[in-house]
């Protein structure tokens, strides 16, 4: 069986023979189609044990999350309530709940999902992106999307949730908006790169971003940049600025500034109309740069491919790599708790920064382990 890690701008390769048994965290569901009409609804019940876990697929330097994950945490969000959630890639959804940590199973067709993205919307309700639908948890059940409840395509690869609620998905078939209970498509130009490099689909947007002027950024698969405002679309691409024309994120920080990562350009910044290009003028290093994230002191992190991450204070960009406590320099998600710690999934594990060190996360987090 092959398997295609997200950052797909190196395309590795993984072999193996996985997936023999569910893990012993696993919870069984009910699913009650039935009950519910038009949408899915599972509810989680007691987790039942099984009779053996898989082994991961590389060697688990720091907590994989006692065994749960097989390859990385694509996703991570804690909620309101202070619940963990983990996306895995292809382990489904691993929740915390500040008492036991476990595997949502939702049925047996949602066993071995990928979760790409996990948002949180004003009622507190947690959305989960997949390889399969669309995903809905409201504090009791699970509420799944799909191609039966309108989902035009099940593979989502963006997801956000603008400040008036509606739910903006990115799948492979396009962009759709979702108020609740419809899918609307929302059309993008047609306008093409020369040469476009689409790694999955030209109508792919893996993420999205609205600034503080309310404009709307649509990051595409290897076609640069929509930006879309008082109903006009404009295109950024390699030939008017941009590194690079295959996005792989965006970040609007707290000064206004939009960062995007691209997987042949590094990471640039964007601010009025002009682009400072740290890869291409040699300020670091790592042409295949993704996970932006800032955090509560107005750092801004980002990862390069086998370089490590990076982090920037507002003058100066700090390198961190395995040598300073990080599993891997391979490093596929980057989140910030409510404690205010970081977290780092890499392909061997789960590491932590608590603001002076980087750590195991299962030693500042026993529960992970």
């Amino acid at each position: 069986m092959i398997y295609k890690n997200n950052r797909i701008g190196t395309f590795r390769i993984i072999i193996g023979c996985i997936f023999l048994m569910l893990s012993s965290c696993s919870r069984q569901v009910a699913d009650e189609s039935a009950k519910h009409g038009a949408n899915r609804t599972v509810i989680a019940q007691d987790p039942q044990p099984s009779a053996a876990k898989p082994k991961p697929l590389f060697p688990q330097i720091h907590t994989n999350l006692n065994g749960m994950v097989l390859e990385f945490v694509r996703s991570m969000h804690q909620d309101k309530k202070g619940n963990f959630w983990f996306g895995s890639n292809g382990n489904g959804i691993i929740c915390y709940n500040g008492h036991t940590l476990e595997n949502v199973n939702l049925g047996e067709a949602y066993r071995w999902i990928s979760v790409r993205e996990i948002r949180e919307d004003k009622e507190g309700n947690v959305w989960f992106g997949t390889s399969s639908g669309l995903v809905k948890y409201d504090g009791q059940a699970f509420t799944i999307f799909s191609i039966e409840e309108g989902l035009p395509n099940e593979e989502i690869w963006g997801l956000y949730i603008d400040p008036q609620g509606l739910i903006w998905v990115g799948s492979l078939s396009g962009v759709f908006q979702f108020d609740g209970t419809r899918f609307t498509p929302f059309a993008l130009p047609e306008t093409m790169v020369e040469n476009p490099e689409h790694m999955l689909s030209a109508k792919l947007v893996k993420e999205f971003l609205q600034d503080q002027d309310g404009t709307m950024w649509f990051a595409m698969d290897g076609n640069g940049i929509f930006t879309y405002a008082n109903g006009k679309f404009k295109h950024l691409t390699s030939k008017n600025g941009l590194t690079d024309n295959s996005v792989a994120d965006i970040l609007q920080d707290s000064k206004e500034n939009i960062w995007i990562s691209t997987y042949y350009g590094g990471m640039s910044k964007y601010h009025n109309g002009d682009y400072v290009n740290f890869t291409k003028d040699g300020v670091i290093e790592g042409i295949e740069t993704y996970n932006l994230h800032e955090d509560r002191q107005g750092n801004v992190w980002f990862s390069a491919e086998n370089i490590g991450v990076y982090k920037y204070d507002g003058s100066t960009f700090s390198r961190y790599t395995a040598q300073d406590g990080l599993a891997s320099n391979g490093v596929q998600c980057i989140y910030q708790d409510n404690k205010g710690q970081i977290w780092f999934s890499t392909w061997h594990g789960l590491s932590l920064y608590d603001g002076q060190k980087f750590v195991n996360a299962a030693e500042a987090e026993p529960w992970t382990n």
